[in-house]
């Protein structure tokens, strides 16, 4: 069951019950077996064409915007990027390509620096010195 680039799952779909896990795909997904939240498995048929914005979604460890990378984990991986939209409590982990990953696959997120970029190497934007 492959996802693609948009897919947003919802945990709510089949789960009314549930915390309300939504996760939208940002690339990757070619893998992608299921997801584990609140006891449930969340697979292909968890897809909906639209996020609903309804109360009572549960948040968790996961925060919102924050994308979960497959990479980070699996480098051999299809590349799954997760961004989680709303929910989460429940949220115990993805199988994608035979790996599992979780809260630890969080991509971190710093200011000021390009994706793989070393944090040591940083320079500032403009060569002038001194003071104003």
């Amino acid at each position: 069951m492959a996802l693609k680039k948009g897919d947003i799952i919802d945990e709510r779909k089949r789960y009314p019950d549930s915390c309300g896990l939504v996760l939208k795909v940002m690339s990757g997904g070619e893998g992608f077996e299921k997801i584990r939240c609140c006891g449930h498995d969340l697979t292909q048929e968890d897809v909906v064409p639209s996020f609903n914005q309804e109360r009572g979604r549960r948040a968790g460890t996961l925060a919102v915007g924050m994308p979960l990378n497959e990479k980070i984990v699996a480098t051999d991986s299809c590349g799954l990027r997760l961004m989680v939209m709303a929910g989460g409590e429940g949220f115990q982990e993805v199988i994608c390509c035979g790996h599992s990953f979780g809260a630890s696959a969080i991509q971190s997120l710093e200011f000021g620096q390009m994706r793989g970029e070393d944090p040591g190497q940083h320079t500032p934007n403009t060569p002038h010195q001194g003071t104003a």
